[in-house]
């Protein structure tokens, strides 16, 4: 492969994690958690940073090193946890696509004027447009690598119109007021959760990006997706920071919205309308590439018409927006399911290296996969926790 479509394809995995985590909920999220913890909330984002740095580097770096997807893996060393797996994936990709493509609603609603239901079926047509294009792989990662540096430009804009005291965030990060342990869940769930976590490793398997050689390059993809989300939630955590200790409100039924709003007035409503439209798109995107990638290894012919099964991902999230409408209930039983995606994905990925017949000859990190069971024993923890309490 030309070294030129080598850089593209990491940089493109990288863009698609990182724009994949950077949804609607992501927005909403980074503006609520910093409107109840203020300044201590930098805290919060520098451990979600470190925990999803450990998560990914040992998914991305077993899954690469041995050429196989995470359902491939998951067979291998617990027969029939891929399949467990895979449904999950799916169904959690499924739900949070529904309320993807109502954000892209959302935001050209904001930014147009257009009806929610317009605006998420062109979007939806946008995203399928990508997927029939000859080279969809490289399409999918110039698109999502444009949009990402859109929206942070965008953000990066309103933080300074805000003035947010910088100084002060830095202290809390490592001298927090607070430590409030849901946030962190709900931040790592959100970065790293469901079909995020393994959306970059699949398409450099899919991209021929594999094998021992490739481990440089792979840890680099990963590092810099994980930093590529962290950097758009710290630019919108400052945004959010600036227009609060300037003594503005954040409104609880849009909060990112108000943000924008406070910090740079109609211009930055409108600003808010692209970054949601963006943030939207891209993980209707990734969740369907995902998603899609999570079952077609389990048949030849999806395998073959692997494009076309996005496609149809793409439509069925429209159609369950348009008629079932506001998909709150599903997002929230989705976001339980997506809680115990992370731990049981990584558990399963982290018993390949202990097996010589599924990861060969390669000597995997003694303190990466330590590290890695840490992830998982505390995920799994706040995931049961949180079930215990939906119940």
């Amino acid at each position: 492969m030309k070294k030129s479509k080598v850089s593209s394809a990491i940089l493109g995995a990288a863009f698609l994690m990182a724009t994949s985590a950077v949804g609607p909920g992501f927005l909403t999220q980074t503006a609520l958690f910093t409107k109840r913890l203020m300044a201590s909330f930098a805290f919060v984002i520098l451990l979600s940073v470190i925990l999803d740095v450990i998560a990914q580097l040992n998914i991305w770096r077993i899954l690469t090193v041995t050429g196989k997807r995470g359902q491939e893996i998951a067979n291998e060393t617990v027969p029939g946890s891929g399949y467990v797996l895979a449904a999950l994936v799916v169904f959690g990709g499924l739900a949070f696509n529904v309320g993807n493509i109502a954000g892209c609603g959302l935001g050209l609603n904001v930014l147009l004027g257009l009806p929610v239901s317009y605006g998420a079926a062109i979007s939806a047509a946008i995203a399928v447009g990508i997927f029939l294009v000859k080279e969809a792989g490289r399409t999918m990662d110039l698109f999502v690598k444009l949009l990402g540096v859109l929206m942070i430009g965008l953000i990066v804009y309103v933080v300074f119109a805000s003035t947010p005291p910088v100084g002060e965030a830095a202290f809390r990060a490592v001298w927090p007021e607070t430590i409030d342990a849901s946030s962190i869940v709900t931040l790592v769930g959100g970065t790293v959760g469901g079909y995020i976590t393994f959306a970059g490793a699949h398409r450099l398997i899919d991209a021929g990006i594999s094998g021992r050689s490739s481990l440089k390059l792979v840890t680099r993809s990963a590092v810099t997706g994980i930093l590529l989300t962290a950097v758009i939630r710290v630019l919108l955590f400052l945004a959010a920071l600036g227009v609060l200790t300037m003594g503005m409100t954040i409104d609880d039924n849009n909060p990112p919205a108000s943000v924008f709003q406070n910090a740079a007035g109609s211009l930055g409503y409108r600003m808010f309308g692209v970054v949601m439209w963006a943030a939207a798109i891209t993980s209707v995107v990734g969740a369907a590439y995902t998603s899609v990638s999570f079952f077609k290894t389990f048949a030849a012919s999806i395998e073959r018409r692997h494009n076309l099964v996005v496609v149809a991902f793409i439509l069925i999230s429209l159609a369950i927006f348009l008629f079932i409408g506001q998909p709150v209930s599903v997002l929230v039983w989705a976001g339980t399911i997506n809680g115990f995606i992370l731990p049981l994905g990584l558990a399963v990925v982290l018993i390949a290296p202990t097996r010589r017949a599924v990861i060969g000859e390669y000597e995997h990190s003694k303190l990466l996969w330590g590290a890695g069971w840490l992830v998982v024993l505390i995920m799994a923890f706040f995931s049961f926790r949180t079930l215990a309490n939906a119940i």
